[in-house]
């Protein structure tokens, strides 16, 4: 740890002062103050090296320190022991680097415990920040889409609504033209057919019913045309957001389909609640039940979907007892 050519230097002056003071006739142990003075600067030489080997942090600090201290304190202890012994006054040398050292122990503990507050408070409001810029893009996302969705309903399918009727008056007028009444009628059916899957399209983006007299409404609209007896029960009283109302909207359409598809024989129940922070879906059937996420049902999608707005979605499916799907989505005031 000490470097050896300095050592040698320290150990030399300490050795010639010590023959000096023999050879004039002793007196005054005055060589002990060089002694200190050598002592002194391996002292600082032990702490510097010290610093150099110790990794970085406060840990670094504590070493060179303690390294600094039990150097001076051997030297105070051998200049005693050298002067005669007697009463034992290294023990204040001692003692008070021990209540330094204390200290500076108190002080680095406080400080850490300062550094990991402002941290975590730095790292909250880092969260909290993320989590309202991300619900400020989603419900930026889910107002645009239905935006898209009136734009389609009001535009696309209002032209191609009109241009399936002009083409019927076109067939109509046709009748003695059979080939060329042949060819309006294929046009016909494919502009309704693009209707079709262009309305389909528009409700998978934000159905009108959801826009325009909110989830309650569109959840008994689902209900209503679904091929297998639907009861719902809605307490919402006032409108969560946007993003939240699609999301709880697709969550009872994808679980209607699905019991439709799975269990064609059963009933199904829908049941929704609002509170002050959250939204409660709750869809059950009587069905068969053996529902898995992972089986392409559609789960694993709402799961997703759900969870990218800090919900939780949670299945129950025994065998032979039906399934029931709840979904918890954060919605606070």
């Amino acid at each position: 740890m000490v470097p050896r050519v300095p050592a040698q230097i320290g150990g030399g002056l300490a050795l010639l002062s010590f023959i000096i003071w023999a050879l004039t006739g002793a007196g005054s142990p005055w060589f002990l103050w060089t002694w200190l003075a050598v002592w002194l600067a391996l002292a600082l030489v032990v702490a510097w090296r010290w610093s150099r080997l110790a990794p970085p942090g406060p840990r670094r600090s504590v070493e060179t320190l303690g390294a600094f201290a039990v150097v001076l304190s051997i030297n105070a202890i051998f200049n005693w022991a050298i002067g005669g012994a007697g009463y034992f006054w290294p023990i204040w040398v001692i003692l008070g680097f021990g209540i330094a050292f204390s200290v500076y122990l108190v002080y680095l503990r406080n400080r850490g415990a300062d550094l990991r507050s402002r941290g975590e408070r730095e790292l909250t409001e880092r969260v909290e920040t993320l989590t309202e810029t991300r619900r400020g893009a989603l419900d930026v996302q889910a107002a645009e889409l239905r935006r898209i969705e009136r734009d389609l309903h009001d535009g696309a399918q209002a032209r191609l609504v009109a241009l399936s009727m002009q083409l019927g008056r076109a067939e109509e007028g046709l009748a003695d033209r059979p080939e060329i009444a042949a060819l309006v009628r294929q046009a016909r059916v494919e502009a309704t057919a693009a209707n079709a899957e262009l309305r389909d399209l528009a409700r998978g983006i934000a159905p009108p019913v959801l826009t325009d007299r909110g989830l309650a409404a569109a959840v008994e609209a689902l209900g209503s045309r679904a091929p297998v007896p639907v009861t719902v029960d809605a307490q919402i009283g006032r409108r969560p957001a946007p993003v939240i109302e699609s999301a709880a909207y697709f969550v009872v359409a994808e679980s209607l389909t699905n019991v439709a598809k799975h269990a064609p024989n059963s009933r199904a129940g829908v049941t929704i609640r609002l509170d002050r922070d959250e939204l409660d879906v709750v869809v059950a059937d009587d069905g068969p039940g053996g529902a898995d996420a992972a089986a392409g049902s559609g789960l694993d999608g709402l799961r997703r979907r759900v969870a990218a707005l800090d919900g939780d979605l949670s299945i129950s499916s025994p065998r032979g007892e039906g399934t029931r799907i709840e979904v918890k989505l954060p919605c606070g005031s």
